[in-house]
């Protein structure tokens, strides 16, 4: 396995041991801080060089009283008679060390090929190792013999007894010194994406966290998220065992504080902690840069927060709350609430967090404006209704921003509880319509309408207001959602009657969008409209109308305007990123892997995907177009694990709802298709068919009514639009020519399955070259049935063009193999399950005539196997 950003490294101690063959043997020093790797590249430089050199490798102990020459005792065994027989003798009491010395130094220079001294950690080396270091500097130029010594350089203050060593070594001309470097963001960034990573990671956070240490990034990797890996925990509380009680003191006052801590705000709490803190900053554990203090990992210091004992922990925080609040700092609400909370002062809760939540909320950063008003809430259980109410509010907003559909509900629907028992009918309303929202978004459709006109209900019997107008506008979106534009006109005029009464901007905007997207799903048109609207929004910029963004873009893909939605989202993702808005980027990804999957853009739509559905938390309607579009990624190349995906989108909502479960029918009846179940495909579609009314949208329907003529029954006397109307005309030349000025082959393809035998090869090469085996084999199928002897017209372009007949797919499966992967690994990598690349891996096989991978990879790749 290769080490990451380590080549360089790798490739000056290979010099170095070059001009040690050569005669000019080198001492180098490998230096960093613990877990950066520095025995990681001894070890592999170690296998590199083993062929050509001896190695010989000791290692230094943290003991109270290290063993004297303890790595020279390590090594022994390598070493000749003459120099183990000096080093009892020595070790016995008698002799001294100096004959061992010159045992060491004839040794290194006796042998007819360089040797490779390894010391490892010295900084924890015995006073006698200390002096042969000395000694070889000075004599080791003469040998061929590279000396590679390792300590942590964040352990040696200017007392410690390497320091004088390291002094004196530097005037040496045979002595260099490297530094092993913390890995950058984009190594963190790629071991967090490796297949073995079983979860979502942010590769920022995480960079974050372990600033780019080697062992803290994989220990993390492998840990529960959000803990503090054992292996981190023992190695920083056992550094921390070694210091004096009074610098462990300062430690625990930093971790609680946070890092990085002001010394003065250290000094206060603890009181005189000057001369202890030096020896902190010596032991490694703390950093200073300029007039504050900080951990060198925030592991590290997680590590020693959890070791304090709750009682002392608590007391802490105290005092530093006390001091902030001393110092005049009220201005820094977020690490307020926190030492509020964490000293259990609930009234000092209740002062900070809220403040700190409006405050996040006020720059968009609403994930910290939703933990706040949580915190607040958490100590608010005794607090006045219209205060919890009011928390409750505010964080279900933040949440729901952030795209944590579920819990924004329960907030929103507890929020209107407590407000109906106060007869605050105007702010019940208006949370009743919010958890209507978010209910229709979460795919209960029926539960979000009664509760949409509950909202109405309720708000009608007080003073006409924004509130009134935006229950108005709930129910309006939702039935242009719902393809019913009836509704949607009659509530979106009341909404756009009150907003210009009111002279207020949102209300009037989202009144002219639900009108406009209703007409763009009934009959293709309004998109004028919409153009304009999206100017509006994009020129004023306000959060409550971002929620049009992705359902703009969705339209615009969904009827293949590719242009006008890649224009929507383009503004949209840099809105919504620069505002947290997590619900909207997700449904915006999903319409953008659609538009991928349309334009046969289907491994960069793979990954848009699979990029999208990392997020757990989205509701159903975000996650659905993802779902769909790997799930027919899978299908169209004949994968056998398309259907779990294709379940899960199923059941993103009630099957009477063509707009939300349109996209689900479609590509169902087309995995059913591709499988050459012709009866489960018309199944599908009349299951879809019956949930159709003469208000769908036709490219919607039209696109599920395709699968009826192709899967062998009668065109349905439906709606349709585009393409999709010529073809379920009859007329699949139109549809074909219609179909390649949109840029969609597979489509065009499909609609030449209708026609002539010159079509349908048409039709087969378009596959072939797309790797749409299912589909080819179709094609050939009904060629078959012409009479036509067109047979297998071979393999496609990519697989001719290998010598050794392999597809794509497969040659990209075995370059994995080459470089090491699993089966499971591959799979993740490629977002396809382990039994599909099982298969590859079977076909690859029978295609080379090999009995193993190893043989394969020979033969593809030549040399030996990997």
């Amino acid at each position: 396995m290769e080490l990451a950003e380590r080549d360089e490294l790798l490739g000056e101690l290979a010099e170095h041991l070059d001009g040690a063959a050569a005669g000019r043997g080198r001492l180098v020093l490998l230096c960093g801080e613990a877990g950066i790797g520095k025995t990681a590249v001894v070890h592999r430089f170690a296998q590199l060089v083993g062929p050509r050199a001896r190695i010989l490798t000791g290692a230094c102990d943290p003991l109270s009283t290290p063993s004297p020459l303890g790595p020279l005792a390590d090594c022994a065994a390598g070493l000749g008679p003459s120099l183990r027989r000096a080093l009892d003798v020595a070790l016995d009491g008698v002799g001294g060390s100096g004959p061992v010395f010159r045992e060491l130094l004839t040794e290194l220079g006796a042998k007819d090929r360089p040797t490779v001294l390894v010391v490892e950690d010295v900084h924890w080396a015995d006073a006698a190792t200390l002096d042969l270091l000395r000694f070889l500097a000075r004599r080791i130029e003469s040998t061929t013999t590279l000396v590679l010594t390792t300590y942590r350089d964040d352990e040696v203050s200017p007392e410690h007894p390497l320091a004088v060593v390291l002094g004196d070594l530097a005037g040496s001309a045979a002595t260099c010194r490297h530094e092993v470097q913390p890995l950058s963001r984009a190594a963190v960034a790629a071991m967090a994406a490796e297949p073995g990573v079983d979860r979502a990671v942010d590769a920022e956070t995480l960079y974050q966290r372990t600033r780019g240490n080697p062992f803290f990034v994989t220990e993390v990797l492998a840990a529960p998220a959000g803990s503090v890996p054992l292996s981190v925990r023992d190695a920083v509380l056992g550094r921390m065992a070694r210091c004096a009680p009074g610098v462990r003191a300062v430690v625990e006052a930093v971790a609680v504080i946070g890092s990085p801590a002001p010394v003065q705000l250290v000094d206060s709490v603890l009181a005189d902690v000057q001369g202890v803190l030096r020896d902190g900053l010596a032991r490694g554990l703390l950093q200073a840069r300029g007039h504050i203090v900080e951990f060198r990992h925030e592991l590290a210091r997680a590590a020693v927060l959890d070791a304090i004992p709750a009682y002392r922990r608590a007391e802490l925080h105290r005092r530093v709350l006390a001091q902030l609040r001393a110092d005049g700092s009220a201005d820094d609400l977020p690490r307020l609430a926190h030492h509020a909370e964490q000293a259990g002062d609930a009234r000092a809760v209740l002062e900070f967090a809220p403040r700190a939540g409006d405050s996040a909320a006020a720059v968009g950063a609403h994930r910290e404006a939703a933990a706040q008003y949580g915190r607040a809430l958490r100590h608010a259980v005794g607090a006045a209704p219209d205060h919890r109410a009011g928390l409750l509010e505010r964080r279900a907003y933040s949440l729901y921003l952030t795209g944590v559909a579920g819990d924004a509900v329960a907030a929103w629907r507890d929020a209107a509880e407590l407000r109906a028992r106060a007869g605050d009918r105007l702010r019940e309303g208006h949370d009743l319509c919010w958890a209507s929202y978010i209910l229709w978004l979460l795919g209960s459709n029926a539960e979000a309408r009664e509760l949409g006109l509950r909202a109405v209900r309720v708000l009608e019997v007080v003073p006409p207001g924004v509130e009134r107008a935006l229950a108005y506008l709930n129910l309006a979106e939702q039935a242009s959602f719902d393809y019913d534009p009836r509704t949607a006109i009659e509530y979106a005029q009341r909404a756009a009657r009150l907003g210009e009464e009111l002279e207020h901007l949102v209300v009037t905007v989202r009144a002219r969008f639900a009108v406009a997207i209703a007409r763009v799903f009934r009959c293709d048109e309004g998109w004028d409209e919409l153009d304009e609207i999206w100017n509006t929004v994009a020129t004023h910029g306000t959060v409550e109308l971002a929620g049009m963004f992705p359902v703009m873009s969705a339209a615009a893909v969904v009827h293949r305007h590719f242009a006008r939605a890649r224009r929507f989202d383009e503004h949209a993702v840099a809105y919504c990123r620069e505002r947290d808005l997590d619900m909207f980027l997700g449904h915006l990804g999903g319409a953008r892997a659609f538009a991928l999957l349309f334009q046969d853009r289907w491994e960069e739509a793979t990954q848009e995907a699979a990029s999208v559905l990392r997020y757990t938390a989205l509701p159903p309607l975000s996650r659905l177009f993802p779902l769909v579009t790997l799930g027919l990624v899978r299908a169209r190349r004949g994968d056998p694990d398309s259907w779990p995906l294709l379940e899960e989108a199923a059941g993103s909502g009630s099957w009477e709802y063509m707009v939300r479960l349109g996209a689900v029918y479609q590509a169902r009846a087309e995995a059913h298709w591709l499988a050459g179940d012709d009866e489960a495909a018309l199944a599908e579609v009349r299951r879809g068919l019956a949930a159709v009314t003469e208000d769908s949208d036709p490219w919607m329907v039209g696109a599920l009514a395709r699968w009826a003529r192709l899967a062998g029954g009668d065109a349905p006397a439906v709606p349709a639009a585009g393409p999709f109307a010529l073809e379920l005309a009859g007329d699949w030349r139109e549809a074909a020519r219609a179909w390649e000025a949109l840029g969609c082959r597979y489509d065009a393809a499909l609609a030449r399955l209708a026609g002539d035998a010159a079509a349908l090869g048409q039709a087969l090469e378009a596959f072939e070259s797309l790797g749409a085996r299912p589909a080819a084999a179709r094609a050939r199928q009904r060629l078959r049935h012409l009479g036509v002897r067109y047979g297998h017209r071979g393999p496609r372009a990519a697989t001719r063009a290998n010598p050794h007949g392999l597809t794509t797919r497969q040659l990209e499966i075995l370059q994995l193999v080459a470089e090491g992967l699993t089966g499971p690994e591959i799979a993740a990598r490629l977002h396809l399950s382990p039994k599909t690349v099982g298969h590859h891996v079977a076909a690859t096989l029978a295609t080379l005539g090999v009995h193993s991978r190893a043989d394969a990879v020979r033969t593809v790749f030549g040399g030996s196997d990997h």
